[in-house]
């Protein structure tokens, strides 16, 4: 299970979602060997007056969070990363300068999915890549 959480200015938001969507999606199903019909993203789009960063960042400066269960290896987690970069930068055109990305780890007992917790689900997908 990954939740992803993207916040940035709400013009970039409004006009780049969908290739904000599709690049990081095919980055998490690249690096975490994640199916494809299990997209979970939400876009937090703030105004300029909200949204304070350093201006080195750029005008497109971009946060993309990413919530997930414990298991993945270093290994994928830094593929997953460098794939975000990669795929932001050609797909979106952002600057690698103005995204950060941030990775958290919960236990799946920690989550509660379709009226289930998270440990007794049948995902379907592996979570030790």
């Amino acid at each position: 299970m990954a939740q992803v959480v993207v916040w940035g200015r709400r013009s970039l938001i409004n006009a780049r979602r969908r290739a904000l969507s599709d690049a990081i999606h095919g980055a998490v199903m690249a690096a975490l060997a994640y199916p494809p019909d299990k997209r979970f993203h939400r876009f937090v789009a703030l105004s300029d007056d909200d949204f304070v960063y350093p201006a080195d960042r750029g005008e497109d400066y971009t946060i993309v969070e990413i919530s997930m269960f414990a298991g993945r290896s270093d290994a994928a987690k830094r593929a997953l990363i460098r794939e975000l970069f990669t795929r932001l930068q050609t797909e979106v055109g952002l600057d690698p300068q103005s995204v950060e990305i941030t990775i958290t780890e919960t236990p799946r007992v920690n989550w509660g999915i379709r009226g289930l917790n998270g440990a007794d689900l049948e995902l379907g997908y592996s979570v030790d890549v």
